[in-house]
């Protein structure tokens, strides 16, 4: 999944996250999570999670969930979103939720509350994991009128690269009307042109598994399609064809 290329933000950021390898960082998270046995409250469709020092940090060099500001100096308390909180869950098996009763709830539980409290949480997450599974850092892209954003690394380091809209494929598309009519494409496009970023559409496919259970992620299928607008004034091959060459050709 390459095409514009990434936009750091310094000169030295592309040095600093070759030096720290996102990979590489993501497992230093789960072992965090794991050593000091998190536990995330989940409240509706987020959660928040009570962290260690050493976990915040990594939290925030991964760039998962949004550290809430507290009044208390050594309390570190982060807001994680649905899918942030599956994914720590169920990908990293290194996260325990409990409700808000402090009833713990195994990935069944919570991949069924899930389910209840967002209709197309199945192909978002899916979605998701698919991204951050290949190393990419993923937020959400609610300001730009997508689902999510792309970066190559830490927002702090790089630019967003991808604006990327999840579509139900394989049939009918019950979660969402988007991308139906040429309007939505064309408005897409332009706001994602307007700062920058290309449009990534993931097309989710269920495969016609049963979604009561986490396991028919393991039959989703994800298609990539990039989407970009085309300027006539371009042609094929970077070159220009001058006003008297346009003139023998009529």
């Amino acid at each position: 999944m390459e095409f514009g290329g990434p936009r750091w933000k310094g000169k030295s950021f592309v040095d600093i996250a070759a030096q720290n390898p996102m990979s590489e960082l993501v497992k230093q998270l789960q072992s965090s999570l794991a050593q000091s046995k998190a536990r995330a409250i989940l409240s509706g469709c987020i959660s928040l999670l009570d962290a260690t020092a050493e976990l915040a940090d990594l939290l925030n060099r991964t760039s998962f969930g949004r550290q809430i500001a507290t009044s208390e100096k050594d309390e570190y308390w982060f807001q994680l979103s649905s899918e942030e909180t599956f994914f720590m869950c169920h990908s990293l098996q290194s996260l325990a939720v409990v409700n808000e009763s402090e009833r713990p709830l195994n990935e069944n539980k919570l991949w069924d509350h899930m389910r209840a409290s967002k209709a197309a949480f199945p192909e978002l997450y899916k979605a998701y994991s698919h991204l951050r599974k290949k190393n990419w850092v993923v937020r959400a892209g609610a300001q730009y009128g997508v689902d999510f954003v792309a970066y190559r690394h830490h927002p702090a380091l790089v630019h967003s690269e991808y604006a990327v809209l999840v579509l139900q494929d394989g049939g009918e598309n019950k979660h969402s009307g988007r991308l139906r009519v040429w309007s939505d494409l064309q408005r897409c496009l332009r706001v994602s042109g307007s700062v920058a970023k290309t449009l990534l559409v993931l097309y989710v496919n269920e495969n016609g598994s049963d979604v009561s259970s986490p396991c028919c992620l393991e039959q989703f299928s994800v298609e990539e399609r990039m989407i970009t607008r085309w300027a006539p004034e371009q042609c094929r091959d970077g070159s220009s064809i001058s006003e008297n060459e346009t003139e023998r050709i009529e």
